[in-house]
């Protein structure tokens, strides 16, 4: 039975499982639980730069496809002693801290680089605190998961899409969501809510005009085979977390705490790089299917769908001042 979590139970919680002292004799055991199959780049990055990394005083122990701790119950599980590490979003974070919402939200993140830049920016500190003191998670690293574009069945000598004005009258299919529709209004577009094994079949009847996915959704599940273009409008550049048990970093030495961190942050970079570059592949693969692909004016649909956020329920929760600190970090 999965347990309903409240802040201050989390705090006691945090309290009671703190773990002994690692002496230098002995190994802690880090066990990771993830929904992420063993072959996914986040996996990947960890087995292959965090692992070895950290050898010397610690056994990493990675559990793939949720076989270890349900899905989106890993972080009540580092909360309560149960679990080591994890990999997690935004949008898990938000369930606990509705601030972490803003991390989630279309246009806040530019691009790969910028995300790094936030992350380790002063700003984010607070969020940081907040989830070590009421969670006993300790954030390490962002790892860079993709960007979202719109990929549509028109040509673009039909439909040249540079700004949001360009996406009225738009059926553009989203998650279904309310954080996800208002995204796509933002966009321009009519959202459209459908679940995503109808997409295929939509656009290749007309149902929809489009969808929204990162460039690898588009190719493993071949909608190039039913859309014409892509515009690279970049409106959400997804990511996660490596979470750690504060606890059990609170057991390390100050040596060993700078190499779990140090071996986070260079498993994040690999994944980042490799991720980038997958994408990169993906654009000259899709140019060879027949797809048009190219880039919109993104300072216009950024200030537009901004604006629309600004004042909005879905933005309450944010810091004020934080997101004009986040865009001044980038271009």
């Amino acid at each position: 039975m999965k347990m309903n979590f409240t802040r201050r139970t989390l705090m006691a919680l945090t309290v009671v499982a703190i773990a002994a002292p690692v002496y230098a004799a002995d190994k802690v055991n880090l066990r990771l639980s993830t929904p992420a199959s063993e072959t996914d780049q986040r996996s990947v990055a960890l087995a292959e730069v965090f692992a070895p990394a950290v050898a010397e005083f610690a056994t990493y122990e990675p559990h793939y496809n949720g076989s270890l701790i349900a899905q989106n119950s890993e972080l009540e599980a580092i909360a309560s002693g149960d679990l080591e590490m994890s990999i997690t979003s935004a949008q898990e974070l938000a369930q606990f801290f509705p601030e972490f919402s803003i991390f989630a939200t279309g246009y806040v993140h530019q691009n790969a680089a910028h995300q790094v830049d936030v992350f380790n920016d002063p700003l984010m500190e607070p969020f940081k605190q907040k989830v070590e003191d009421e969670l006993g998670v300790k954030l390490l690293a962002v790892m860079y998961l993709g960007q979202r574009h719109v990929n549509l069945r028109q040509t673009k000598d039909e439909l040249a899409v540079m700004t949001p004005e360009d996406l009225a009258g738009i059926n553009l299919r989203m998650p279904g969501t309310d954080a996800w529709q208002f995204l796509g209004k933002a966009l321009g577009a009519n959202p459209t809510p459908m679940a995503f094994t109808e997409v295929y079949t939509a656009l290749q009847t007309g149902s929809v005009d489009g969808q929204d996915n990162p460039l690898p959704t588009v190719v493993d599940a071949k909608f190039y085979e039913v859309t014409n273009q892509i515009a690279l409008t970049s409106h959400l550049v997804d990511l996660n977390y490596v979470a750690f048990s504060k606890s059990v970093w609170d057991g390390l030495s100050a040596d060993q705490q700078a190499a779990v961190k140090a071996a986070a942050e260079a498993a994040a970079e690999s994944g980042r790089q490799k991720q980038l570059e997958k994408e990169e592949s993906l654009v000259a693969f899709l140019k060879e299917q027949g797809m048009e692909i190219y880039k919109p004016d993104l300072n216009a649909f950024r200030k537009h769908v901004q604006g629309q956020y600004a004042g909005s329920e879905l933005a309450a929760s944010w810091p004020e001042g934080v997101l004009d600190r986040i865009n001044a970090l980038g271009n």
